[in-house]
């Protein structure tokens, strides 16, 4: 069996050191403290610094714990700061494709179902943006609205990459919502080790009929996936006529994934 990582063992260190609550430390006193070399305690407090787990004082350098760790435990990302850093790559993305354009996240429910948007299982997801198709024609803002996550491409691409949703969805049926909806656990594991392997979700025609939908990953820092973005519109526009989702929209689609999870630090 491989051995710890050394590198993590020192970082958990210094959070550690900074969280007894002596005050803000500089570089010299940190590697002084753990007898590590000042180059590498000043390495991984600026690792740590860029996902946000310490900060550091403009006036004076030394670092104290960051405001992200007030986050472990509860959720990664806000909704609010998703939303924020990938409004503008989505209004984007609407008018390249004209398309509808959802942002969506994860999102947990009482089992058993009730009344209004509440789906009858656990586990779904919200959405926290959507941008409307850019042809003047009537529809309805779906924020707030609760979706499938096996029947829609946002639910498959969060499904896919988020352990605790899943888990949720295994617990749980899966309702069959169009004669096209996958209810098969089977089929469902095939269709997202396929969105794993390719990057982006599809649906067509399982959560409502005559629509189908496209969806890539949101990542943050160290690759997590915190959201997803994706476009849903009539299926003749999204698919060829073998039901096939269009290579062209699926590109655009992963851009605009990639240009927010660029923004939100990942590849960092």
């Amino acid at each position: 069996m491989p051995g710890p990582i050394q590198s993590i063992e020192r970082a958990a260190a210094i959070l550690r050191l900074l969280a007894r609550g002596a005050g803000r430390l500089g570089v010299g006193e940190i590697a002084a403290a753990l007898d590590l070399a000042k180059p590498t305690a000043h390495g991984i407090l600026r690792t740590l610094q860029g996902v946000g787990f310490v900060e550091q004082d403009s006036a004076t350098g030394k670092y104290q714990l960051g405001p992200a760790l007030l986050h472990l435990g509860t959720s990664y990302l806000d909704a609010n700061e998703l939303r924020s850093r990938a409004i503008n790559w989505a209004d984007a993305l609407a008018a390249r494709t004209g398309e509808a354009v959802r942002i969506g996240a994860t999102a947990f429910t009482h089992s058993g179902g009730s009344a209004g948007n509440h789906p009858p299982f656990d586990g779904a997801v919200v959405v926290v943006h959507h941008v409307f198709r850019p042809d003047n024609t009537e529809q309805a803002l779906e924020l707030g609205e609760l979706l499938p996550p096996h029947a829609t491409a946002l639910g498959k691409v969060l499904l896919a990459f988020d352990a605790e949703l899943a888990a949720a969805v295994r617990g749980g049926d899966l309702p069959s919502l169009t004669r096209r909806t996958i209810v098969d656990r089977v089929a469902l594991n095939r269709a997202l080790a396929a969105v794993r392997q390719a990057g982006w979700a599809g649906d067509t025609e399982e959560f409502r009929p005559g629509e189908a939908g496209i969806a890539a990953p949101i990542r943050a820092h160290g690759g997590l996936v915190v959201g997803a973005i994706g476009i849903s519109g009539p299926v003749d526009r999204l698919c060829d006529p073998q039901l096939r989702h269009r290579p062209a929209l699926i590109t655009l689609v992963r851009d605009a994934a990639h240009a927010v999870s660029r923004d939100l630090g990942a590849g960092h």
